[in-house]
């Protein structure tokens, strides 16, 4: 499939059952359909409703041309100065592993997608052994799952449908409709066909924009990769400025980017140990979309939480869950572990982590330089990327809203605890209220306030009611176990792995079954947590 064609699919959606309490838990289970080998096969998130935040900022004019109205000036124009910024300060190094993370396989199999661009996170001593594995047919489980042009969950929603219903125009378009067409470009894409002339008021006379009110984007150039990192062959990138499949297609969400999440959670779910790098991972791949000047800030937001919505629909349907994810994830742990000579951990160690420095040391307006140089920091620019600093637009002190069936990202990091553990702990790690496309209040409840890579290197206490708490994030996932005076038989600590289980917990009485839809009492009381909520849901910076 080809990058042009990509950009013109179109999602097909079903609403997902969410609803918002002080906690959310899961809904019942989705229904299987005769037609369907999976009951998430036809039941995929709607990704326009999960998204429908951003028209406080932007409302289009129904048409899909890319015009409308500015609803909210200011974040729009915060959204122009990082994008401007991003692109302007990415180093060279940066801005050619955007071009990598722009690729989609080819049909012949002779380049490599944003699965395999992925795969630094692992680090030094994994990072080539998962490629091989890739390219040499040695993971066909893995493939057919995280592949991100046909995969079942690399691929699994489209964000077509959604670009057009919200039809925002991309960053490196002109603003003034008598801007010179580029050489070269398609004629569809000629100013005076497509441009940004709705922002012209919000643009012009800013710093990051010229007289005209074109923000000061610049196009990174194509090139041929010869490195063979990710490819036994040369490899041509180009960001495809030229052509119509991108210049006409809306910027909000970022496809690319909901296709990064989609490998990366996918990825990270299979192995646990790595979650955090491997999420923060993504959170670069997306990132480099704003390098290369064809997307947003924002795009990058909700191309993120259309990845979350995804994997938390793959991983809630237990038929697909046994029977298309844990046998990948068997499959990947066992070759990296019998091609390494070791476990995973004892692998990592002989090695380099994943690093990443994308402004060469630079800090981002309102925020830090985005060094990744061990698990701390990947989680700490991991968070930081949430918001990208954005001003509140909404309230910033609401409760806790975590969507119904996004704790079960979190069994394979955490398979001791339960449902309304994992939820909880999801809980206590969600960035504060208030940000753009935030729903919190909603019936969708939250997917830009989750934090996965928080949760994913949680340490969590289990406490004699059932509840849990976390009480660090940013190191190796564990859940520690009740304290003995408060328990006579406490257990011991369990690590992602859930080799080793508390056995206090069948004593605790919390219900692991899922709760309905509305019962907030019975999640509350259950939980045994509402002091808990208020822990540790200070947003990082």
């Amino acid at each position: 499939m080809n990058q042009r064609t990509r950009f013109l699919r179109l999602s097909g959606a079903v609403t997902l059952p969410l609803v918002t309490v002080a906690l959310l838990a899961l809904s019942a289970p989705l229904a299987a359909t005769a037609a369907a080998p999976y009951p998430s096969d036809t039941a995929k998130p709607d990704l326009p409703s999960l998204l429908s935040g951003y028209t406080s900022l932007w409302k289009s004019d129904g048409v899909n041309d890319l015009r409308g109205t500015v609803v909210d000036g200011p974040t729009l124009a915060r959204n122009d100065e990082l994008a401007v910024w991003i692109n302007g300060h990415a180093t060279p190094a940066q801005q050619f592993l955007a071009l990598q993370d722009s690729e989609y396989q080819t049909t012949g199999n002779t380049s490599y997608d944003q699965s395999i661009t992925i795969a630094t996170a692992l680090g030094s001593v994994l990072a080539p052994i998962y490629v091989t594995g890739r390219q040499n047919g040695s993971l066909p489980l893995t493939s057919a799952l995280i592949n991100s042009s046909n995969g079942t969950s690399g691929a699994y929603v489209s964000t077509g449908a959604s670009k057009a219903a919200f039809s925002y125009p991309r960053p490196y378009l002109p603003t003034d409709p008598t801007t010179p067409a580029v050489a070269g470009d398609d004629a569809g894409c000629a100013p005076t066909i497509v441009n940004a002339s709705s922002l012209t008021a919000n643009r012009v006379g800013t710093p990051y924009a010229s007289s005209q009110g074109n923000l000061l984007i610049t196009r990174v150039p194509a090139v041929v990769d010869t490195t063979h990192q990710f490819s036994t062959n040369d490899v041509s990138l180009n960001a495809s400025y030229s052509g119509t499949g991108i210049c006409t297609g809306g910027a909000f969400p970022s496809g690319h980017t909901t296709t990064a999440y989609q490998a990366g959670i996918t990825l990270a779910t299979l192995l646990p140990s790595l979650a955090p790098e491997i999420l923060t991972r993504a959170s670069e791949a997306g990132n480099d979309r704003i390098v290369l000047g064809v997307h947003y800030p924002l795009d990058i937001m909700g191309g993120r939480i259309s990845g979350e919505a995804a994997l938390a629909a793959r991983w809630s349907d237990t038929k697909y869950r046994t029977e298309v994810l844990e046998p990948a994830q068997k499959e990947l742990t066992d070759y990296l572990q019998q091609q390494c000579g070791g476990t995973l951990d004892a692998c990592l160690a002989r090695g380099a982590a994943y690093q990443s420095n994308p402004y060469g040391g630079q800090a981002i307006p309102g925020g830090t330089s985005q060094i990744v140089t061990d698990r701390a920091s990947a989680v700490a620019v991991y968070g930081e990327r949430l918001d990208y600093g954005f001003a509140k637009t909404g309230a910033a002190n609401q409760a806790p809203s975590v969507p119904a069936g996004a704790e079960n990202l979190l069994l394979s990091t955490f398979p001791s605890l339960s449902d309304a553990q994992r939820a909880s702990v999801l809980a206590q790690t969600q960035i504060a209220s208030g940000d753009p496309l935030d729903l919190s209040g909603s019936a969708a409840g939250s997917w830009q306030r989750l934090n996965l890579a928080a949760a994913t290197s949680a340490t969590v206490q289990l406490n004699a009611d059932g509840s849990v708490t976390v009480a660090s994030v940013g190191g190796k996932a564990a859940v520690l176990p009740v304290a003995a005076s408060n328990v006579s038989d406490p257990g011991s600590a369990t690590d992602a792995s859930g080799s080793s289980t508390s056995s206090s917990l069948a004593a605790t009485g919390l219900d692991a079954e899922p709760i309905l839809a509305g019962s907030v009492a019975a999640t509350l009381l259950g939980l045994g947590i509402v002091a808990a909520l208020s822990v540790r849901r200070r947003r990082t910076r």
